[in-house]
């Protein structure tokens, strides 16, 4: 039942975002299927509570993976929240409230990802940046190790890497309500997860394999999120 409830949601989430709001996506690479075989779909340059909006270029069959097979770490803090908390949690089959350490509430998130199913929604930056370019406490907007812990627990498949525009035109942190009729530009690729995995691994310790993912996705994000469109 949860799966068909999630469904919905998300597919009137959808119809929403297309009706309110402009989102044009962008390939960088060609592709001639490029939303199969996805299993970690990962948005780089968070910066507002309503990148749902990004659904609206999504197909319905992906919104159906997140329904029945979906798993997203979220931030506690986020999950706290009286009305976007309770909305948050029915955006995947497994919402997993995360806190921002290296604990059980990450543990399950990864043992939910070795589901050979599994399709995992992930911000690699763990937090949103502000209008003044930084987080919340006034540091840069750096990517979390986290991404390198779910591409070494994933065995295969693909991972979808979007690069979001911004959305602080049409709501940023600490404001209340959105903008709507706003146009907003997204940019995506997809990588084949053991191949960048092997690739980036390659004589490298966990540690350095984690280094390295980090560097690989932030010269990808400052390449391309913010670059003239």
């Amino acid at each position: 039942m949860r799966s068909y409830i999630v469904f919905l949601l998300l597919f009137s989430i959808k119809v929403a975002a297309k009706a309110l709001c402009r989102v044009r996506l962008e390939w960088l690479r060609e592709d001639d299927d490029p939303w199969a075989d996805l299993r970690v779909l990962a948005l780089l340059n968070h910066t507002s509570l309503f990148e749902p909006v990004f659904l609206a270029a999504v197909p319905s069959r992906v919104l159906w993976q997140l329904a029945t097979h979906g798993v997203v770490p979220l931030a506690d803090k986020t999950a706290a929240r009286p009305i976007l908390g309770r909305l948050f949690l029915l955006l995947a089959k497994h919402v997993v409230p995360v806190t921002r350490e290296k604990d059980d509430t990450w543990e399950e998130v990864l043992r939910q990802v070795r589901d050979p199913e599994a399709v995992l929604i992930i911000l690699p930056e763990g937090r949103m940046m502000r209008r003044t370019g930084l987080d919340l406490q006034g540091n840069p907007m750096t990517i979390r190790g986290g991404i390198a812990d779910i591409l070494n627990a994933m065995p295969g498949g693909r991972l979808f890497i979007a690069y979001s525009g911004g959305l602080h035109h049409i709501q940023a942190p600490g404001e209340r309500f959105p903008r709507p009729f706003r146009s907003a530009w997204l940019g995506a690729e997809v990588v084949d997860i053991p191949t960048y995995r092997d690739r980036l691994a390659r004589g490298r310790d966990p540690d350095a394999f984690k280094a390295a993912v980090i560097e690989d996705l932030t010269r990808r994000r400052d390449a391309y999120c913010y670059r003239e469109r």
